[in-house]
């Protein structure tokens, strides 16, 4: 059943003949998002950019270094990749269902500090202490975001500044006590980060699941509550993508053969959400591409790894930066080239009411019984008397006569 654009959405029974897939694929439900397919075309191409800057920064990389890319130098960089990465993905899941979590760096950075303090007790004893707490975490932000409708950054620069007192407590850098070592396994580990991001990047183009996911995205006033699975879906990602973060710090603490440093971890916040919107993901929400967070995810790792080999002095801070202007140019670019083509609202006609339909639907015609009735028979006129015609009058007109 198609809908009729007006005040209302009223339906409007299609034609015959017109298949209801057909239908399908022009409509969606007016009170979740524009009508139509959205277009990928952009993030082939954008992600094909990436793809060969990647290819150009590894050929320079090689050229400056080429032992960083053998061994356990190039073991090292696949798992700071995917440290990387598994921040990349915990804000690009917060940001696909239009609650951004602005506290994946702190949380990074407390996960990280635990881990180096209990990481003699055993990795599944240490991760899984901090998976936890970061669930629980995770959960209380939901509930403030979801039940009081507000901003997903707005509550989570709350909890990153609860996070941050957390870390402050320590005042000097921590060693690391556990004895893991991520590099061993690092092909395996950068494989399986691929293949997730590859793979949600996969659903999360298909029409259905793309709507599902990012329902919480406002389309008319954002304070509006947006329904109860709008708010179940948003939930589960910011529990998800604080857990991610929770694991980013810790494979970045075992891979880091120094001391944890306590910070704020916002400058990882920055980058996390910069590399992001780098890959495609809309800063808006809903929209996003296929293998643009695994590229982008390599190409800031190598050129991390590339700056210091020509001697230059760059901080998280600058490349979170430049990372995030760009993503931003990327995001108009998307919400831009990405929405639904013209050409399915061109087919719409106003119809009697005002409202406007498709060529392919037609307004129901009204009942016969309130057709408006017929105009009433004129009365019949009334012949002339042939003997009142002044013209037989055989006396003399009277003086009134004349209309005087």
């Amino acid at each position: 059943m198609a809908y009729e654009e007006s005040g209302r959405d009223r339906p409007v029974e299609p034609s015959s003949g017109v298949p209801a897939a057909v239908l399908e694929n022009v409509f969606d439900d007016p009170a979740h998002g524009e009508p139509g397919r959205d277009r990928l075309g952009v993030h082939v191409g954008w992600e094909f950019l990436l793809l060969a800057g990647l290819a150009a920064l590894g050929w320079l990389l090689w050229r400056a270094d080429p032992d960083v890319l053998r061994g356990a130098a190039l073991r090292t960089l696949l798992v700071n990749a995917v440290g990387l990465g598994l921040l990349a993905l915990s804000a690009g899941l917060s940001l696909r269902t239009a609650a951004p979590n602005l506290a994946v760096g702190p949380v990074a950075v407390a996960a990280a500090l635990h881990y180096a303090e209990q990481g003699d007790r055993g990795l599944a004893a240490s991760v899984g202490s901090a998976a936890v707490a970061a669930a629980l975490g995770g959960l209380v932000l939901a509930l403030a975001v979801v039940v009081l409708q507000v901003p997903g950054w707005a509550a989570s620069l709350a909890g990153a500044a609860a996070v941050v007192v957390y870390i402050e407590r320590r005042s000097a850098p921590v060693l690391v006590q556990g004895d893991y070592e991520p590099a061993r396994s690092a092909v395996y580990l950068f494989a399986g980060f691929a293949a997730v991001a590859v793979l949600g990047g996969v659903f999360g183009a298909i029409r259905s699941i793309r709507k599902l996911v990012g329902r919480y995205r406002p389309v008319a006033d954002p304070a509006r509550r947006r329904g109860a699975l709008a708010a179940v879906i948003t939930a589960f990602a910011l529990i998800c993508s604080t857990v991610l973060a929770a694991l980013a710090g810790t494979l970045l603490a075992a891979n880091n053969p120094g001391p944890v440093t306590p910070d704020s971890g916002l400058d990882w916040s920055l980058l996390a959400v910069g590399v992001s919107l780098l890959g495609g993901t809309s800063a808006y929400g809903r929209r996003g591409g296929v293998f643009g967070t695994v590229l982008a995810v390599s190409l800031v790792t190598v050129f991390l790894t590339y700056a210091p080999e020509r001697g230059w002095t760059v901080s998280l801070w600058a490349v979170g930066g430049v990372a995030f202007g760009v993503g931003l140019v990327v995001t108009r670019l998307v919400e831009t080239f990405g929405r639904p083509r013209p050409g399915n609202l061109d087919k719409l006609e106003p119809v009697g009411d005002g409202t406007i339909s498709t060529g392919w639907t037609m307004a129901r015609s009204q009942p016969a019984d309130n057709w408006p009735p017929t105009l009433p028979t004129p009365p019949a006129s009334q012949p002339v008397d042939p003997w009142r015609d002044p013209r037989w009058e055989d006396g003399p007109r009277r003086w009134d006569a004349d209309d005087r």
